[in-house]
Order: structure tokens, then sequence, then C-alpha cells
């Protein structure tokens, strides 16, 4: 299965590893999910975990990038047909789109609003998380 993951979703993951974005962290680490990416949803993640605000060492964010890319796919993403609210969220959909995700994951469901989707499922960490649990849908 492969999913795209919005930065809020990984930051909560590895800052509260017991949550429902521990959790989808956990299922990619372990290669039961694979993630979509492109170069700038990797240079976001990067940007955000080295925040002062955060406690991830700059050989820990690497290490953990280096492994998204290892076990991730790296998608040629093109650009949306409808614009989001936000345009810092594109990408996500786009990577998500343009790489036949199953799943875009964000702590952040009004940032992707049901007529901009496009045909992407767009799902909170814990529905995705019980859908993947029930193979609710879910093609591999």
């Amino acid at each position: 299965m492969r999913i795209v993951l919005d930065t809020n979703v990984l930051l909560s993951g590895l800052l509260t590893p017991s949550g429902p974005p521990g959790s989808i962290v956990r299922l990619i680490t372990a290669g039961a999910v694979r993630i979509c990416y492109d170069a700038r949803i990797l240079v976001e993640y990067r940007q955000v975990l080295l925040r002062p605000a955060f406690p991830f060492t700059e050989i820990q964010v690497d290490s953990l990038l280096d492994q998204l890319q290892a076990d991730g796919d790296l998608v040629t993403a093109l650009p949306l047909v409808e614009r989001l609210p936000d345009p810092e969220d594109e990408v996500f959909l786009e990577v998500a789109l343009s790489g036949n995700a199953q799943f875009l994951v964000t702590g952040n469901l009004k940032h992707y609003p049901v007529q901009n989707r496009q045909g992407a499922r767009v799902e909170s960490p814990r529905a995705f998380l019980e859908l993947f649990r029930t193979g609710g849908g879910l093609r591999q």
C-alpha cells in the first residue's frame, strides 16, 4: 500500500509514538506501508523536524529521511488541476495523485476540501489506521 504522509502526521508520530500518527510511522518503518514522496516533501520534512522547538538532531533526521527514500517511492508530481486553499498543501495532493497513492494521511482534513481532492482519498491518522486494520476498501 502506498500513502502520502503530511508533515504534521510525521512530526506527531515522532513526538508521540503511542498515538495513531506513531502507529503510522511504525507501519512505514516496518515496511507494511510505502510512503510516496518528492524532493519538495523531503525538504519540508527536514526543515520542520530540524526546528529548534523539536528534539531531533541533524543525524537523526538525515537517517530517517534516508530510510524513507530507500523504502519509499519517489514520485514525479504533476500540478493540480484545481488549486487548494493553501498552496503549501498542494505538494502532498500532487504526489498522492501522481503517485497513485491509496491515501493522503493528514491531521488537517480542512486543508483538503472534498471538492478539491480530485479523487484522492484523504484521511485522518485515526481513520486511516481503522481502514488499514479492517482492510476497508484498501487495494495493495
